[in-house]
């Protein structure tokens, strides 16, 4: 439920910064900045969106807290569309910590994680789709990720939606007129129009709904596994790939138990890749765990990364690894090539090997670069192959969840159009499709939907 109350909380990250946000919205905002905040000079004015010096001080012991800006942003034209205030402090964390607190004690409330965004998008100033790109703009690990999300604040998954719901809205319109004026002699769409209208626009939701493997992938990057048997170089290559000892090497066997997890930006796209531990026959019951954790992970990943070492023979273990790769996408590493050759990529091709065979030494620097290269091909292959871009792909299983419903109600309209069925059946087939769109920009909500978009949000967005 929507408190119109005053809420406040750091619009910074947390932590020790040059320079920190405290902001406030709601009806008391400029009050309560008048009350914790005081212009320098004589005159106490503050003219709106203009910033001014001042110092903040504590209302109840006239303690000075900081010397800070300030600025009022009067309702309706602000970031929430209430009354905003924002004071400009140095951004040490007791500082921050003091005038919220202070801000609390004039009638502030501690704002909840995403209370701001969610403020601005029940007085209409976003729709919920904008509101999601808010959270994916702060959170994007790539260029890729970053364009899809200024696509989505830009309004450009929301246009789509609506043009489509906007559509479905004319249909049932023509629906209820053929229900209230049957008797009436005014010209309506045909039976066999609204079927070609119908099949036309499931099409296009449907192209929309599959571009979530692409958008997903754009949003939290291309998830690939390192896979091979104990000692071949696995989370030697992961630090090179990665440019830093993100995990421990050392010659022992069995080494890496659990999966090792981090990213890296390849071209346009975030790679999060995985170390993984060992696969092999004779392992004990805590390293089993680990192996039985890394055929999980592969059978997960949309790459495998497969490695296997040049200087010794190929065996049952390395025919395993060989095997997880049929039919996947990824690279195959012959490493240790500093050392005498015992295994060729001529014996990788016969155990069935397809993917691009790269031999490497993950001791000598100047291979990452090769490494990163054919990564980054292989993975705009990958990408390619979900899907040609056609402006804003989804990214979030909410609406790909939404328009999957859009579509089965368009199909059951569509079934009963072909059967004869009477308006007011198809109606609602209709009206269930207009709601499931509706859904996915806000113009259909209910509090549980807003719970699940703003709960992911942090604090002071």
């Amino acid at each position: 439920m929507y408190i119109q109350d005053t809420i406040v909380a750091p619009a910074t990250a947390p932590g020790r910064g040059a320079v920190a946000i405290v902001r406030l919205s709601g009806p008391d905002a400029i009050r309560i900045l008048r009350v914790i905040w005081k212009r320098e000079g004589d005159s106490d004015e503050i003219e709106s969106r203009r910033l001014y010096i001042g110092d903040v001080v504590d209302p109840a012991t006239g303690a000075h807290i900081d010397r800070a800006l300030a600025v009022a942003m009067p309702a309706p034209a602000s970031l929430t569309g209430e009354d905003v205030a924002e004071i400009q402090c140095h951004g040490g964390p007791y500082i921050v910590r003091r005038i919220v607190a202070i801000a609390i004690d004039a009638g502030a409330r501690a704002a909840e994680p995403g209370e701001f965004t969610r403020r601005t998008f029940l007085n209409g100033k976003i729709d919920l789709t904008e509101a999601e790109a808010i959270a994916d703009l702060v959170e994007a690990k790539s260029e890729a990720a970053l364009k899809n999300a200024l696509e989505h604040i830009s309004g450009g998954l929301k246009t789509k939606v609506d043009d489509l719901r906007g559509e479905l809205i004319s249909i049932r319109a023509h629906l209820e007129a053929e229900i209230d004026f049957s008797d009436e002699d005014i010209a309506l769409p045909s039976r066999e129009e609204i079927v070609a209208a119908l099949a036309r626009l499931g099409r296009e939701i449907a192209t929309l709904h599959d571009s979530f493997a692409r958008g997903r992938i754009e949003r939290e990057g291309v998830r690939a596994t390192i896979i091979g048997k104990p000692n071949v170089g696995k989370s030697s290559i992961l630090n090179l790939i990665l440019g830093t000892d993100r995990a421990i090497v050392t010659p022992i066997a069995g080494t890496t138990r659990d999966i090792i997890e981090d990213s890296v930006q390849l071209g346009p796209h975030a790679l999060v890749i995985q170390d993984t531990a060992g696969i092999r026959a004779h392992a004990g019951e805590v390293e089993q765990i680990g192996i039985a954790r890394t055929l999980k992970s592969v059978g997960e990943a949309d790459l495998v990364i497969a490695v296997f070492d040049s200087s010794r023979p190929l065996n049952a273990e390395d025919v395993r690894i060989a095997d997880r790769c049929a039919g996947r996408t990824g690279i195959a590493l012959l490493n240790k090539t500093d050392l005498p050759a015992l295994a060729s990529e001529g014996e990788l091709r016969a155990l069935g090997i397809t993917m691009p065979i790269l031999p490497i030494c993950a001791i000598r620097v100047e291979d990452a670069e090769r490494i990163r290269s054919e990564l980054s091909h292989t993975i705009q292959t990958f990408v390619d192959s979900r899907g040609v871009a056609d402006g804003a792909a989804i990214s979030r299983e909410r609406h790909r969840d939404m328009l999957a419903s859009a579509l089965r109600a368009i199909e059951n309209a569509s079934a009963a159009l072909e059967t004869k069925s009477p308006p007011e059946i198809i109606a609602v087939d209709v009206t269930e499709a207009c709601d499931a769109l509706g859904q996915i920009t806000g113009a259909v909500h209910s509090e549980d939907i807003l719970d699940a978009v703003f709960r992911e949000f942090c604090i002071g967005k």
